[in-house]
């Protein structure tokens, strides 16, 4: 509300967010903000003296970014490319994804057409993407009508109210119930979650056990399984056997990335 207000009067906006650039890495880090503040006026002073032209009123202070490796979060990073190898090379005409990360989906558009399902619509202009308003115990498909479908790290938050939806402690079974209600015969279902001990970390997200995944989605075969694991090391492919947790040495959940298909003769 205060957004839109302050956006009826440019100056005072433009005035609001420089203040906000200013203020806000001594927010995230009040003491490494004092001394990164010291290194960026040397910097700037520097630059200046070299002949380049800034003035501190157009500062954009970015003081956290000197690190000596590229941070990133191995779950979100390695499913993408898990996901985006396997759908890549399936090449389907329509690939339905429901709830997974946006940046993964806008991507994918480039290999093929996306209706990208969720309960928040992604308003977005992308010649390849559509936007669905739907929620995942409800998708707006008729059963088996769909031919590509992906929800990656999505299922373990259904039914804890994080995301609006309402609270059921039989969530995550009843979404994935609905992902196999609509996977056509022959279709591919891509899905992760967190895997490890059982458990509900309130009202962030359940972990499941992969027994659990399994039970979940009685009418699916298990096709294909890749992994995250504890210490954030990828496994493109591995065996489910072989699928351990170290959460004994202070490691918290893997990801696990399961491809399914729904057998047509069980059908």
């Amino acid at each position: 509300m205060l957004k839109k207000l302050l956006k009826k009067y440019p100056s005072i906006w433009m005035l609001t967010i420089k203040i906000y650039r200013w203020l806000n890495p001594i927010a995230k880090n009040p003491l490494m903000a004092i001394k990164r503040y010291i290194e960026f006026f040397c910097d700037w002073r520097e630059y200046v003296k070299l002949g380049g032209k800034a003035k501190l009123i157009d500062a954009y202070p970015c003081l956290f970014d000197k690190i000596a490796t590229t941070p990133f979060d191995a779950q979100y990073f390695y499913q993408a490319v898990w996901a985006s190898s396997k759908i890549n090379k399936a090449q389907p005409e329509t690939h339905v994804d429901v709830g997974s990360d946006i940046k993964f989906v806008g991507m994918l558009s480039a290999i093929c057409k996306v209706e990208f399902v969720d309960i928040r619509p992604l308003e977005v202009n992308l010649p390849n993407f559509v936007s669905v308003d739907g929620s995942i115990l409800n998708l707006p498909y008729a059963d088996g009508a769909v031919q590509s479908l992906s929800c990656m790290h999505v299922i373990e938050h259904i039914g804890l109210g994080r995301y609006g939806d309402p609270l059921d402690p039989d969530g995550s079974r009843k979404a994935c119930a609905e992902l196999q209600r609509v996977l056509a015969d022959g279709g591919k279902l891509y899905l992760s979650v967190p895997i490890g001990s059982p458990r509900v970390q309130f009202n962030g997200q359940r972990i499941l056990s992969v027994s659990e995944v399994f039970d979940f989605l009685p009418g699916l075969m298990l096709v294909e399984v890749g992994l995250v694991d504890n210490e954030g090391k990828y496994h493109s492919v591995i065996e489910v056997d072989d699928i351990c947790f170290n959460e004994a040495a202070g490691s918290d959940f893997a990801l696990g990335c399961f491809e399914f298909t729904k057998d047509m003769k069980s059908n």
